[in-house]
Parts: C-alpha cells; sequence; structure tokens
C-alpha cells in the first residue's frame, strides 16, 4: 500500500466585530480552496460562526465535498475539518480546563476549546486527523494560562493515545498556540509520540504568526520580534505496520489576497504532504534503531512530565490560597452590604443606595463563586491531569519495554 495525503491547517482569525476585514478574508479563503484542487484534509481553527463556516465549506466544496465542524460551548469550538475523503467518524474531547469564564475580553472559556478527532476513510485505510486550538498566551511575560496550556497539550496526547488504534497514520493539524521549546509543546511531543513535519534543518526559520510580512501584524511587533513566531504546526505519527515519509511542507498561501493589501488571516497556513507505505522488511531494521532512540530519550521525556507535574502543583497551591482570598474579599463585603440593606436612605438618595446594593450583591456573588464553584471546577481538572501525567511519568520509568507501550500496539 502507498498512499500520498496532502494537509493544510489555518487559523482563520475569525472572531465576530474585532477581526479586521472578517467577511472579505472568508471570501478569499474559501476561494483559494476551491482554486487549488491538491489539498486531501484541511484544518481550520477560530471559525466562530456558522455563517463563515458555510460560506468556506460551500466555496471548497468542490473539491472538499465532506466536512464536519465542532459544536462545542458558548460560540462553538471554532473547529471544522475539510475533506476530499468521506468522513465516516468524529469524535470531540472538551477540555478539563480552558481559561477563566470572567476575563471575557480573552473569550476562551466560551469557545468550549478541546481536540477534534475525524476518521477519514482513503481508499480501504483510516486516516486519523486530529485538530486543536490550544489557550493563547496573551502576555508571554506573566503568563497566566501556562498551567492550562499544560493539561490541554497532555489531554490532546492523551486523546491521540487513546484512539489512533485502527487508523495507518494519525495526523494533528493546528495553531497550538506554543513554541518549539515551550513546555506544552514538548509534553505534547513527548506524551503522544507526534513528529514533526517540519524540518529546520531544510526550511530555515519558519513564521505562522506575527509574521513581518503580514498586514495585521502591529508595527511594534514587527520591530522586536521580525522572526514571529512558529505556532501552527501539522504532527503526524505512522499507525501499526506503516510508515511516513514526509514529502512536502511549506507555508502555501501568498502574503497578501491577490489584487488586495491584506492578508489572509494574523496567522499564515502552514501545508504538508505525506507518503504513507506499508512497512517493509527494510523499514523493520529502521523501526528497531528508532526504538533504541526512543528508549535514549525516555529519560529526557520523564524530565519533561516532571516539569510539567512541578507547575501543575504550582498552580493547586495557587489555587488553595486564591480560595481563601476570595472568601475573605467576600466576607469584607457583605458588611457594608448588611449595612446598605439595613439602613433607610436620606431623601433622595434611594437609587443610588439601589444601585449600590445591586453592585455590592453581584460582587459578592461572584467572589463566592470564585472560592466555591469555579475554584472546584479548576483545581478537579488540573489535578485529574496532574495525577495522569504521574502515571504516564511511571509507565515510562518502569515499564517503557512492555509491548503495549511501544509504536507497535494499539
Amino acid at each position: 500500500m502507498q498512499l500520498e495525503l496532502s494537509i493544510l491547517t489555518l487559523n482563520v482569525w475569525g472572531i465576530p466585530y474585532v477581526s479586521k476585514d472578517r467577511d472579505i478574508r472568508m471570501q478569499a479563503i474559501g476561494d483559494f480552496f476551491d482554486a487549488n484542487s491538491h489539498y486531501d484534509v484541511i484544518s481550520l481553527q477560530e471559525v466562530w460562526t456558522e455563517r463563515d463556516y458555510q460560506s468556506i465549506r460551500k466555496a471548497a466544496e468542490r473539491n472538499l465535498p465532506f466536512s464536519h465542524y465542532f459544536y462545542s460551548g458558548v460560540f462553538g469550538s471554532g473547529l471544522c475539518i475539510l475533506s476530499k475523503y468521506p468522513i465516516v467518524s468524529t469524535l470531540f474531547h472538551a477540555w478539563s480546563v480552558n481559561g477563566y469564564v470572567h476575563r471575557i475580553h480573552h473569550g476562551d472559556w466560551f469557545g468550549g476549546k478541546g481536540v477534534g478527532l475525524c476518521k477519514i476513510l482513503v481508499g480501504e485505510h483510516l486516516v486519523n486527523v486530529y485538530i486543536a486550538h490550544l489557550h493563547a498566551e496573551y502576555d508571554r511575560e506573566s503568563d497566566d494560562y501556562n498551567a492550562h496550556r499544560v493539561v490541554q497539550a497532555f489531554d490532546t496526547a492523551q486523546f491521540i493515545q487513546s484512539t489512533r488504534c485502527d487508523s495507518c497514520v494519525q495526523v494533528l493539524a493546528g495553531d497550538l498556540n506554543t513554541e518549539p521549546g515551550d513546555l506544552a509543546y514538548r509534553i505534547l511531543m513527548a506524551a503522544s509520540g507526534l513528529r514533526e513535519t517540519y524540518n529546520e534543518t531544510e526550511h530555515g526559520d519558519c513564521c505562522t504568526n506575527e509574521c513581518v510580512d503580514n498586514s495585521y501584524t502591529p508595527t511594534a511587533m514587527k520591530e522586536n520580534a521580525p522572526k514571529g513566531k512558529r505556532i501552527d504546526y501539522i504532527l503526524y505519527r505512522n499507525g501499526y505496520n506503516h510508515q511516513v515519509k514526509v514529502l512536502e511542507h511549506k507555508l502555501p498561501l501568498p502574503p497578501k489576497i491577490p489584487g488586495l493589501e491584506i492578508s489572509y488571516s494574523d496567522h499564515e497556513a502552514v501545508s504538508a504532504k505525506l507518503l504513507i507505505q506499508t512497512k517493509s522488511k527494510s523499514a523493520e531494521t529502521i523501526n528497531t534503531c528508532a526504538a533504541k532512540i526512543a528508549e535514549a530519550n525516555a529519560s529526557a521525556h520523564t524530565d519533561t512530565l516532571g516539569e510539567g507535574i512541578e507547575v501543575l502543583d504550582q498552580i493547586l497551591k495557587r489555587l488553595r490560597s486564591d480560595k481563601n482570598a476570595y472568601f475573605a474579599l467576600a466576607l469584607l463585603l457583605i458588611i457594608p452590604l448588611f449595612f446598605l440593606i439595613d439602613v433607610y436612605p436620606p431623601f433622595g438618595m434611594g437609587m443610588l443606595y439601589l444601585v449600590a446594593k445591586m453592585i455590592f450583591s453581584g460582587i459578592v456573588i461572584f467572589f463566592i463563586f470564585m472560592a466555591t464553584m469555579w475554584n472546584s471546577i479548576e483545581r478537579n481538572g488540573i489535578l485529574s491531569t496532574k495525577l495522569s501525567m504521574e502515571m504516564a511519568r511511571t509507565a515510562i520509568a518502569h515499564y517503557d519495554n512492555q509491548p503495549f507501550l511501544n509504536d507497535h500496539s494499539c
């Protein structure tokens, strides 16, 4: 068996009322997919409205007749997959932690983010295509979401491990919001066994966000970090009895939409072409060497998981102190609230007192909510992942030579 698979991923930046030139760009993205018929699978992120999804889907359906949108959360996950081949099964796993409900300006929580899977039938062979969009960083200096991305990265790796059995190849394509070398990136790669289609030696620097040629990159970012960031990926892992070779990796979109002075998105698209083959006898020798390399890397993987566990431990300690702080603030505000309730307002101040009571009541309810329900939700999500990471670290350290953990099994 031998087949080629061409994949493209793009964060389309489709936030209603926020993303610039959204209607023009969505039309241009659809036109590009319609004019380029050689893609087998397209993974899109930040498709936040039904209208944008239907617009792109209809524009591309001549070449990509099969599609699936992953509905989740308040606004939808923003994730969809277009395919040249039939999608025979889908599954979505929402992450246990995904930002904060009260940080409306960030909005990640409302998106109900997670990792999606489309099982695609290419001839007689199943290809698992995964799509994900990890929590954004927003501020690198004081990154409040690092632990959340660590949880999401490990969760994604576990999901891939648990669902990969019957596929000839697993592909993860999406905006992971983490750069090579970041903890979330290292945990995802260590726990999933995925590999990059990108090769730094062959392709050099590869910017996919905040790029100097992108019309939506602020001038300050172009000056301070002219190389931009690489946070959009196509990752792969061969299935049982198959081997995968990367034939091509590139940024397929031109810097500007033809005839306009704007880019397709604030992210660059990434595409890759894979050659999937049934393993030959010579491949078995290669696999034996790969197994030895994997064994040598086990120590590094254990260290990476240990680093992730330390980050989650710190967050769990912070959650305990946050819980006490929110309760203390609630108690402090209850005192003036009782005063406002019991005291009869002076003449002409009734409306002002009513508004003050509503504000104080809302703040007290918010603090109690953050100290109880929200604190428990975040704690349980992080604690669950921490325990799974500890189990994975133990498995690598003590059972790494067992057949149920190597590449030759489900």
